[in-house]
């Protein structure tokens, strides 16, 4: 159930290109961060590399990619290694997908409170109550 939204600039342009990063992070969210692919939303955006600045110059300027993902996670679902290793397979396979990549290319593991964060009307903190008590969350109020 995450909601991850990711912002790139590369001067590498393919047709699928926006494509392959959502299955990617995907693949990788759900691989490293053990989040069901069936409930994560992925929004991809594009800049201009000219737009993008790192150091002080473009990425245009110095022939670099970059991004940056963010990805809301409900609070205490993912340890600290997980997290370690979701943002090393990141910079990885961004890496592979856009090209050489400025050093300033971020990622943030967003964790939030799960009774403020959810999916389809109800909380992740009602869901989790509900599957406790093996009931549907619709009825576990």
């Amino acid at each position: 159930m995450p909601l991850i939204t990711v912002t790139y600039a590369t001067s590498r342009q393919t047709a699928t290109l926006k494509s392959d990063i959502a299955a990617a992070v995907s693949e990788l969210t759900a691989g490293i961060l053990h989040k069901d692919p069936k409930v994560t939303a992925i929004i991809v955006k594009s800049a201009d590399a000219a737009d993008w600045f790192a150091g002080g110059k473009s990425l245009a300027e110095q022939k670099l990619a970059s991004y940056w993902l963010d990805i809301h996670v409900t609070e205490g679902t993912n340890t600290k290694d997980e997290k370690a290793a979701y943002l090393a397979a990141l910079f990885k396979r961004m890496g592979e997908l856009l090209g050489p990549l400025h050093t300033e290319s971020y990622a943030h593991v967003d964790e939030v409170k799960g009774d403020a964060y959810g999916f389809g009307g109800l909380t992740q903190e009602r869901r989790y109550i509900a599957g406790k008590l093996e009931v549907a969350p619709q009825k576990a109020a």
